[in-house]
């Protein structure tokens, strides 16, 4: 395959027959951000899971200690008191089933996660096709299905991500370039503390990949 000048410069940088460690690996990765923009550093974790078992799937969702580094915006399907409750705990939107026409046929996606309370989810269900592809489909095991949508918004807007594994190998986003060694350690940490007790990754060793990535060996 064949790569770009910036990810060859990177990739000579990172020695592949290394294991990192957090601090030196996250050192390397900081590095080699040299985009205009706080690039998002990744962390994909090779857990030595078989999703085929019921036992060994991964999939939920954590608080990084430290936030995402990102402005989040919140759209809240609830009606009544718990509208007002959305509304109040600092949703960007609120609404119920006048939205789905706006997001159905205008192509409405001015948001990055959906909360629904649970009596919502036979409206939300009829945008599955929209929103399901993106990624933006409430989940119970996320908690972004829940009638506490005052914890549900503060978490997300504390920096909640979620997390999946697909063939053992588990990915999420886990920091941003601008932050300190230190902060984006704490992070990986959070977001490496989920594995099943079947898992074989003995988590501790990291290896830089690409420009902002991390691989957990």
């Amino acid at each position: 395959m064949k790569r770009g000048k910036r990810y060859t410069d990177a990739a000579k940088a990172i020695d592949r027959t290394t294991l990192y460690e957090a601090a030196d690996a996250i050192s390397v990765v900081k590095k080699n951000a040299v985009a205009k923009f706080d690039e998002t550093i990744e962390v994909h974790i090779r857990t030595g899971c078989d999703g085929r078992h019921a036992d060994q799937q991964i999939r939920g969702a954590v608080v990084l200690p430290h936030g995402t580094g990102k402005t989040v915006r919140v759209l809240v399907f609830a009606k009544n008191a718990k509208a007002d409750e959305a509304l109040a705990a600092g949703a960007d939107f609120v609404g119920a089933e006048e939205l789905i026409p706006k997001i159905q046929n205008e192509g409405w996606l001015d948001f990055d996660v959906v909360v629904a309370t649970p009596d919502m989810m036979g409206v939300v269900g009829r945008l599955g096709r929209v929103l399901g592809p993106k990624g933006l489909m409430p989940n119970p095991k996320a908690g972004t299905v829940t009638m506490d949508v005052t914890k549900a918004i503060n978490d997300i807007k504390a920096g909640k991500i979620e997390y999946s594994a697909s063939y053992g190998t588990s990915h999420c986003a886990a920091s941003v370039s601008c932050k300190s060694i230190s902060t984006c350690r704490s992070a990986f940490v959070a977001g490496s503390d989920f594995c099943p007790k079947k898992s074989t990754s003995p988590i501790p060793c990291f290896r830089p990949y690409s420009q902002s990535c991390l691989t957990i060996i």
